[in-house]
């Protein structure tokens, strides 16, 4: 029950994210580090993936594309996390420190925790919690 109401919740954080990606697209260049070519796409195709990724986390009648949405999040998570470091290290350099350590220390922590979520929630593993006869 509990693994059902955070893949619904990630799930949909997911999709609000995806479609914030594609009609607001400004924040996110804004923080894209230099050396990624094409910033727009990268945008936008994200944007798609992390949709793409809600819609399969979603799925009860196929345990498989469930799995393969959970994995696909979890290395998305792993592949903006560059982005994440750039946004921070942009915001310090900042006179007034933009969002500051208040905001960008946290997310530091969250985004392997959002991998771990993923995978949990899509049934990919068990860690730390144990089912029975394990």
């Amino acid at each position: 029950m509990m693994r059902q109401l955070f893949r619904t919740v990630l799930a949909l954080a997911y999709f609000a994210a995806g479609v914030i990606h594609i009609i607001a697209p400004r924040p996110f260049l804004s923080i894209m580090p230099d050396w990624v070519p094409v910033p727009e796409a990268v945008v936008f195709w994200t944007g798609i993936a992390e949709i793409a990724g809600a819609a399969g986390l979603l799925q009860s009648h196929s345990a498989s594309l469930r799995r393969a949405a959970a994995i696909g999040l979890a290395l998305y998570a792993v592949c903006v996390f560059p982005a994440n470091i750039n946004h921070f290290m942009l915001d310090m350099a900042r006179p007034d420190n933009g969002a500051g350590f208040g905001y960008h220390v946290p997310r530091m922590f969250i985004q392997p925790l959002l991998v771990w979520l993923a995978l949990w929630a899509g049934h990919v593993t068990e860690w730390p919690f144990r089912t029975q006869g394990t």
